[in-house]
């Protein structure tokens, strides 16, 4: 019986292996053979996470053809790939990939990092802070004072609590859109949030416009719900929305759902402006898209002089092209699994009459801890706290960065959690492959774009600081030496370091 339990097109694997952007070889270097050059790229491929375990490549003629290489070379990169365990084949079954015994696959960047590995590895990976304390613990323990009454019935409340519904609402009318708490769901966060809406406006086969690059999770959540992705590109640096570009696909490709982060954008960390939110509406209204905004990271400006913008919804007074999602995870802390929708009412009503399928509901608990934050001015002492906490790091980590590897380029945001890292003209997923061999998980470029885009970047999040963050920047530096000289890192002892 065949061990693959997915394919990958001998198209579509050219199409990867062609967006890998090596750095030219540098004096005295030698480039590898072509069948060593194949078989490197299919084992970072698999690594990276982009080539799933288990999935059969194509014939070796195939590929062949795809890639205007001869079956010679294919062949002894399939060879080479099965002496190194990353390849397992059969008669009359075909090859797929695999992954070594005892050679765990490297990060993939954005999965936490198990607690067993968290004495000998710098997890530059979740862009999430620890929670931030006496906060935490007087929430539980206010919502434990709430619950009782709540205890004594069925516990199931599909749209939300609704108190915590109501203080959400009101919460928005502070800032200057009126709302109802009929137009506000609950959810388990905003991956919750996000999934529902696609599963209620998407369907498999739909078109989502999505920014390029984008959040890595939200994009593979929407890849598995059978999306067909178009990407955006954003502006360089900071300035964020290319509007013309947004427009033209809003028209061409008519997506039926359009996704954004106006606010400190993950990964680049840009602002939108009121001018790009408006024109951003109304494509989108014009086009008849949905345009979902992500707020999660919309009360983590950094610096004292931002001045933020309205809400993206503020600019879709009649509700009918805004859907928006937030989220207490990234301010507060990615343990508190709560998230919310705000939308028309009858987009609510839809949204809720579909839980019945998936979730049901929101932890009672959690939804009470949120609330008393929200009613006691609680959250916002505890957010002030994550800004000077996220602050801090960030100055610290690009203080490291500009010592350590000053050929790396980067703008530095005004919020938010991410630094996004241009790597001095080196590959994003050799840096996550060799970085984790001395000690340091980053995730690279390819994870926040579609189709195997933004090779020579990574993705730097504002989670450790003082000497951690100098200890990083150097782990990266020695990670960019190795893929600097062409060596795969494996003969690197991880670094040791005490915090």
């Amino acid at each position: 019986m065949a061990q693959w339990t997915s394919a990958v097109g001998a198209a579509q694997l050219a199409r990867l292996l062609n967006s890998q952007q090596d750095r030219p070889a540098g004096p005295g270097t030698r480039r590898p053979p072509a069948y060593r050059a194949l078989a490197d790229g299919i084992r970072l491929l698999v690594l990276e996470g982009r080539v799933p375990v288990a999935a059969r490549l194509p014939a070796e003629r195939e590929l062949a053809l795809s890639l205007s290489v001869s079956r010679t070379t294919v062949a002894a990169a399939y060879e080479a790939l099965r002496a190194e365990g990353f390849l397992e084949s059969r008669r009359g079954a075909g090859s797929w990939t695999a992954v070594p015994a005892g050679n765990p696959l490297p990060a993939r960047g954005l999965e936490p990092l198990p607690p067993e590995a968290l004495g000998s590895m710098i997890d530059l990976g979740c862009a999430a802070l620890p929670a931030p304390e006496p906060w935490l613990t007087r929430a539980v323990q206010g919502a434990l004072e709430e619950l009782p009454p709540y205890a004594h019935t069925h516990g199931d409340y599909p749209a939300g609590l609704p108190a915590l519904r109501a203080m959400i609402a009101e919460r928005y009318t502070a800032r200057g859109i009126p709302t109802m708490p009929e137009q506000i769901m609950v959810t388990t966060g905003a991956m919750g949030a996000i999934d529902a809406i696609c599963h209620l406006f998407g369907g498999r086969g739909e078109r989502i416009a999505v920014e390029s690059p984008s959040y890595a999770n939200i994009l593979q959540l929407m890849r598995e719900a059978g999306a067909r992705l178009v990407p955006v590109a954003m502006a360089e640096g900071l300035t964020g929305w290319d509007i013309d570009r947004w427009r033209q696909v809003l028209r061409d490709a008519a997506p039926r759902i359009a996704y954004v982060v106006a606010d400190f954008h993950n990964p680049t960390g840009a602002l939108a402006g009121e001018d790009q939110r408006r024109q951003l509406v109304e494509a989108a209204r014009s086009a008849g898209t949905v345009l979902v905004a992500d707020e999660t990271m919309s009360e983590l400006w950094l610096d004292e002089d931002v001045s933020m913008p309205r809400p993206v919804c503020a600019f879709d007074p009649a509700g009918s092209t805004v859907v928006t999602v937030g989220s207490a995870s990234k301010a507060f802390w990615a343990g508190m699994r709560i998230g919310w929708v705000r939308g028309a009412p009858d987009v609510i009503r839809s949204l809720v009459a579909a839980r019945a399928y998936a979730d049901l509901g929101t932890p009672v608990l959690e939804q009470l801890a949120v609330n008393w934050l929200f009613s006691t001015g609680g959250w916002e002492q505890a957010v002030e706290l994550r800004r000077c906490q996220a602050r801090e790091n960030r100055d610290a980590l690009v203080a490291a960065l500009r010592k350590e590897l000053p050929s790396w380029e980067f703008e530095v945001p005004q919020g938010g959690l991410t630094l996004w890292v241009r790597a001095g003209g080196l590959s994003g997923s050799r840096l996550a492959e060799v970085g984790e061999r001395v000690g340091v998980r980053v995730p690279s470029g390819p994870r926040f774009g579609v189709d195997g885009a933004f090779e020579g970047y990574v993705r730097l999040p504002f989670t450790v600081g003082g000497a951690v963050a100098d200890e990083a920047a150097a782990r990266l530096a020695a990670a960019a030496r190795v893929v600097e000289s062409g060596g795969s890192g494996a003969g690197e002892p991880p670094r040791t370091f005490v915090a």
